[in-house]
């Protein structure tokens, strides 16, 4: 289980600036190492290298990539909006993850700089004759970076921001995460199976928003300093406030520095995350299929490739996930398959209730769940295609709805035959 500490430097890695600022400090330490080096350089190769060229290389260098860097970013940004526009904003914040986006804009922002303290270097006199042949061997080194980056790029961008790519990383994303879950199902703390004790002391949040992360092994060394066992009842992507409870504790708590330490324990922010929340990839999903339904785009075909990859993703579960406990003093409620479940497919099937199309996908999407997981996904499935039913019958003509009825239902005999 991931400490808070770690969780937030994880976050940080993840942003462009951190790629930008090490490269860019990289290319400013290349140069001043390149002197510190010219020692082990014969002097016989200083011959036909002089200061004018190498500065009228590195003068192309910073020229052009100032130019590239700007209109890179301007793609990125624009690729940004478009995935916000198309799909969803919740999206967009995973292609701003994008790790071939981040290191392209690092690498010309560091050869940027490579080039400018290199000419600075040059014009102040630093370096000397075998100097400058560590310099020109490390300019052809920084152009080589370059070119490959422009290459990997112009490939990037035949994908980067449309609507599959980002599906795709919507779906890769969302997939982690509940493998992370099954994987530690109840956070490595003890399991919350039988309901929370009546006679707990509830503690409410310290602000208002959204669970990002639970850093349950704080919550652990607190409890075993009071002595007492506590219950967890907001977990990752739950919204709390100042009068909603996140966790109960066995007994009332005199001391307000481990009460606040408890509190501590939880990060709010604003916006749901991708990490320890598997149920925000399927809303984040859903959303989009749902946009794609909407009159103002009518594009039922993003709808039903979104309801393959929520089977493909609620597939992973396992019936009897179980993980190593840890910490004694917490305990921690699963996911329900029930949520999944609605989370996946209540807007499809709401939004998308007219469409015979997309209302035949999702009756299979729901029977095939039922028949990969019976033990976990039998009720809710059937309930939701009963639900979806509902909302086809009334919305449909009779004969779309004569079709829709033939189809396989969740929850019905495995042999029937499919149809659509």
């Amino acid at each position: 289980m991931t400490s808070k500490f770690l969780w937030q430097i994880v976050r940080q890695l993840r942003k462009v600036w951190v790629r930008a600022v090490a490269l860019a400090l990289l290319a400013v330490v290349a140069v001043g190492v390149a002197q510190l080096v010219a020692p082990l350089i014969p002097q016989s190769w200083t011959g036909s290298i002089g200061v004018e060229s190498i500065d009228q290389v590195l003068n192309i260098l910073a020229s052009s990539m100032l130019a590239v860097t700007t209109f890179s970013l301007g793609i990125a940004i624009s690729a940004f909006s478009a995935a916000a526009s198309t799909a969803t904003p919740r999206a967009s914040a995973l292609l701003q993850q994008d790790p071939t986006t981040q290191n392209v804009l690092a690498t010309f922002l560091g050869a940027f700089l490579f080039s400018l303290v290199g000419i600075i270097a040059l014009q102040a006199g630093y370096f000397s004759s075998t100097g400058r042949v560590v310099l020109f061997a490390a300019t052809a080194g920084v152009i080589a970076l370059v070119v490959l980056a422009l290459l990997r790029w112009i490939s990037h961008l035949m994908t980067f921001g449309r609507m599959e790519n980002t599906l795709d990383r919507v779906e890769a994303a969302a997939a982690s995460s509940l493998e992370t879950r099954l994987a530690n199902p109840f956070l490595c703390a003890r399991p919350l199976v039988s309901g929370i004790p009546t006679s707990c002391v509830p503690l409410c949040a310290s602000g208002a928003g959204y669970v990002l992360h639970v850093d349950v092994g704080a919550l652990d060394r607190v409890a075993g300093d009071l002595n007492a066992k506590v219950w967890l009842d907001a977990l990752p992507g739950s919204f709390v406030h100042e009068a909603q409870p996140c966790l109960y504790i066995e007994r009332e708590i005199g001391d307000k520095d481990a009460l606040e330490k408890l509190r501590e324990a939880f990060t709010i922010g604003t916006e749901r995350s991708f990490d320890q929340d598997p149920r925000f990839g399927l809303i984040v999903l859903s959303e989009i299929a749902s946009r794609s339904l909407s009159p103002a785009v009518n594009d039922p075909g993003t709808a039903i490739s979104v309801l393959g990859r929520l089977v493909r993703i609620l597939a992973r579960w396992r019936d009897d996930p179980s993980s190593e406990i840890a910490y004694l003093n917490v305990f921690v409620p699963p996911v329900s398959s029930a949520d999944l479940i609605v989370d996946a497919f209540r807007p499809i099937a709401r939004d998308g209730a007219s469409c015979i199309e997309v209302q035949l996908r999702l009756q299979k999407a729901l029977h095939a769940l039922a028949s990969i997981r019976p033990n976990v996904f039998a009720d809710p499935a059937s309930k939701m295609a009963t639900d979806a039913d509902s909302w086809a019958r009334e919305s449909m003509s009779a004969s779309d709805y004569a079709v829709l009825k033939s189809a396989p239902k969740a929850g019905a005999n495995s042999e029937e035959r499919e149809v659509g």
